[in-house]
């Protein structure tokens, strides 16, 4: 139906669409003659189109004639629905909106083609009227034969138009006809849907405690409706009857067996005999260990794909089984998600474990769906839902107090949330919501698959990063692996949340009413405006921008290092400073545009706050300006400084303070306006060395001359020394014991304490070879006898 409906939109706009037009010649002759060419040809387009929109013509009835028939079957299945059926009312509700929706999309815009048809037709209205009186005496006689050949190809052409105008017509009235049939339905269905909320949030169902006082009488009840919905009836066969849902579960359950003995067969026995190869011998022991649980995986998924196949309606044409085929295949991802999650997190005997701790949500998860497929009603739902709730609750709390010992974190996470489900559930069936029961069940096995299928794209993800070695790889080649798993990853986790929400809600066409949940504001001032939709857009742009800002920071890094490696750290400090301003400085101002933060509001609030936010963050600011001036080229992180005394490398600047590694392994932080106040000296700006001045003395007589060549010669053989700039010895002074000589060598700032103590070394053994006195200070002690001294006064 699409490829017809898309040839007849080519055919009406080929209708419609105006020849070429006839630019001014250089005669009227050749206008005229130019115009036939154009008008010959468009007409010859014009008789093949007309004569396949004849051919198609009756395609376009027999679509009209299709709508019309299923329109009239959910007509009659919609308005037929006793409002005590939800689960039938719901599936008719659905089918009715889902035909007025399908509807909408493909109605081809007849009544716009008709409209630019009218132009045309003014258009060749006015062409014909032109080349009727044109004067005949001013053409040559080649010109009145294409003045004559025009004006008849004009009136066929406008002919042509005019009929093509009335069967679009005879369309638009087709059209309108059916569209207000489906409106009608449409609008029925938005009212039952309304009662079916209603239902859901208000209370409809009885408690249970009235049911179970009244037990008789809902039994009958029940009873008449079990009759009036399974009985078969011998007169007609219906796709709906208890004889094809009985059918329908035993295909289930052929399909399912298929399913399993394929998976049984491959794995088992084929796929088995391939991992003893010596190939996937490091392999073998994990695939044994997991094997029953693979099978499991592989039966639940080839079951998928037959339902998958089945909702096609490729091999069927009953609706019955393609719906039912629909919520299997729901129920198939539930299945493989737990089973696939479970085989790629958990190892050992905690894959056991963690099966029967996910157990009954999947019991909980069958039965809602054979509810919804076999169209339960009502009353029976009311009754067997609460002890099934409570069996399932029971059952969750044994299993995870249990084996909570042997489950990882996130499973126990689960399934405590599990638990916390199936209670708040059981208490909504027993207090007369039963349909709010039956939703948040729906949510959570929503709101579990979502989560299960995430944690399974991660795990695989995480083991392909290990085993690849992705983040170590440059950014040239781990971009798309970074951005998948640090944004595509936790913003569908952020988004499955909302998403499970939705796909809920379409089970009683709540979509509507959680969207503008969502996206309603429940903070709205005119200034800021603050909704749930919003926050969760927020979270997903930092989630990007924060990729953005990292993967353009490794960008930089690698550009300068191909660029020059020695530098390339201490250059790409500002540049990357520069570049997280900007990152988040464009996030910010999305962020308060989503946020539809007013910027007047924020101008007067800034305003406000500058004078007392300036005066507090007066050293701060200050700190900041004096840290981008030292950023711009003063020092460079990898920088030998000396500041105070203390001699250090610059390990990092930031905006408020620089960081000194000192040579003693310290860590010195200094405020970036106190380094920039203060006279340091930076060693490694200009070539890396540094004037190195050590004095040594010798004794008084000493050959001084002599000892400089020996010194010089000596020290010149060191590797440590700048042989470019060479050895000066220089006498300093005379002191009291001494003459002192300096000597003037130039060494490595890195090295230069180490290189300090190889010097005096060298100085030393050279002094000391040549028999050179190093004189140090010496003092005479003289020791006067108490006793004589006395002795002699007294005489």
């Amino acid at each position: 139906m699409n490829k017809r409906i898309l040839f007849i939109l080519l055919l009406i706009a080929a209708f419609v669409l105006p020849a070429n037009a006839v630019l001014k010649e250089d005669s009227l002759a050749n206008s005229l003659a130019v115009l036939r060419h154009e008008l010959i040809s468009y007409h010859v387009q014009q008789n093949k189109l007309l004569s396949n929109s004849k051919a198609m013509s009756q395609e376009v009835f027999e679509t009209m004639r299709n709508i019309m028939e299923r329109s009239s079957q959910n007509a009659i299945m919609l308005y037929s629905q006793q409002t005590d059926n939800i689960f039938e009312l719901t599936y008719a509700c659905h089918e009715a909106k889902a035909q007025y929706e399908e509807f909408r999309k493909k109605t081809l815009p007849f009544k716009e083609y008709i409209a630019n048809s009218n132009l045309e037709i003014s258009r060749y209205d006015s062409l014909v009227n032109a080349l009727s009186t044109m004067p005949v005496f001013i053409l040559n006689d080649r010109a009145k034969v294409d003045r004559n050949v025009c004006l008849t190809l004009a009136v066929n052409i406008r002919r042509m138009l005019i009929d093509n105008n009335e069967d679009m017509k005879e369309y638009v009235m087709y059209y309108q006809f059916t569209e207000k049939r489906l409106s009608t339905l449409n609008s029925y269905a938005d009212s039952q849907y309304e009662f079916i909320q209603q239902s859901i949030f208000s209370g409809g169902s009885p408690n249970y405690y009235s049911i179970l006082r009244n037990l008789k009488a809902y039994l009958t009840r029940m009873s008449i409706s079990l009759s009036q919905q399974y009985n078969p009836d011998n007169k007609v066969m219906s796709q709906w009857d208890v004889r094809w849902i009985i059918w329908l579960f035993v295909a289930i359950a052929m399909y399912a067996l298929l399913a399993v003995a394929v998976n049984l067969f491959s794995i088992r026995f084929v796929v088995t005999r391939l991992m003893r190869r010596d190939r996937f011998k490091d392999s073998n022991k994990w695939f044994l260990e997991k094997r029953s649980y693979i099978i499991l995986a592989g039966s639940i998924i080839t079951f998928g794909v037959i339902m998958a196949i089945f909702k096609t309606g490729m091999l069927t044409s009953s609706n019955f089984v393609k719906m039912s085929a629909s919520m299997l295949l729901e129920l198939s991802w539930l299945g493989a998600a737990i089973v696939i999650s479970i085989l790629l997190r958990v190892s050992g005997i905690a894959i056991k474990y963690t099966y029967r701790v996910y157990s009954p949500i999947i019991a909980v998860a069958f039965v809602v769906f054979a509810f919804r497929i076999v169209l339960i009603p009502t009353v029976i739902l009311n009754l067997f839902f609460p002890p099934i709730l409570i069996l399932t609750t029971a059952w969750q709390f044994h299993v995870g107090r249990k084996y909570h010992t042997h489950l990882l974190r996130s499973d126990m996470i689960l399934s405590t949330a599990t638990l916390t489900v199936l209670i708040a559930s059981f208490i909504a069936s027993v207090t007369g919501y039963t349909l709010l029961a039956v939703q948040l069940i729906i949510w959570w096995l929503m709101m579990l698959t979502c989560i299960l299928t995430i944690a399974c794209i991660k795990k695989w993800l995480s083991v392909y990063r290990v085993k690849h070695d992705i983040m170590n790889q440059p950014v040239t080649k781990a971009w798309w692996f970074r951005l998948i798993y640090f944004v595509l990853i936790p913003s569908l986790s952020v988004y499955s949340f909302i998403i499970a929400i939705y796909w809920a809600a379409s089970v009683f066409n709540l979509n509507d009413t959680i969207w503008k949940i969502f996206s309603t504001y429940f903070i709205d001032t005119k200034n800021f405006r603050l909704s749930i939709f919003a926050i969760v857009q927020v979270i997903i742009l930092t989630f990007a921008f924060n990729y953005l800002n990292y993967t353009l920071k490794d960008l930089i890094r690698l550009y300068l290092q191909q660029k020059d490696a020695s530098t390339a750290i201490s250059r790409s400090v500002m540049i990357i400073k520069v570049q997280q301003v900007i990152v988040w400085g464009a996030w910010l101002l999305i962020a308060l545009a989503i946020f539809h933060v007013s910027n007047t509001w924020l101008v007067v609030v800034s305003g406000g706050l500058s004078t007392g936010i300036g005066f507090a963050m007066k050293n701060i600011l200050e700190n900041i300006y004096y840290g981008i001036s030292l950023m711009a080229g003063r020092i460079k992180v990898g920088d030998y400084i000396i500041c105070d005394g203390i001699r250090g490398k610059v390990s990092s600047i930031s905006y408020t303070s620089t960081m000194l590694e000192g040579i003693d392994g310290s860590v010195i932080a200094f405020t970036n306006s106190q380094l920039f106040t203060k006279n340091y000296k930076n060693l490694t700006k200009n070539h890396g060395l540094e004037l190195d001045v050590l004095e040594v003395g010798v004794a008084y007589g000493t050959n001084i001359q002599q000892c400089q060549k020996l010194l010089i010669d000596a020290i010149t053989k060191l590797d440590c020394i700048d042989h470019r700039r060479g050895v000066k010895v220089v006498l300093k002074s005379f002191d009291d014991n001494c003459v002192t000589l300096k000597i003037l060598v130039w060494v490595n700032v890195l090295t230069q304490y180490g290189d300090d103590g190889k010097i005096m070394e060298c100085i030393y053994k050279t002094l000391n070879d040549n028999n050179i006195e190093i004189p140090f200070p010496q003092r005479d002690v003289h020791i006067i006898n108490s006793n004589e001294n006395n002795t002699t006064i007294n005489k």
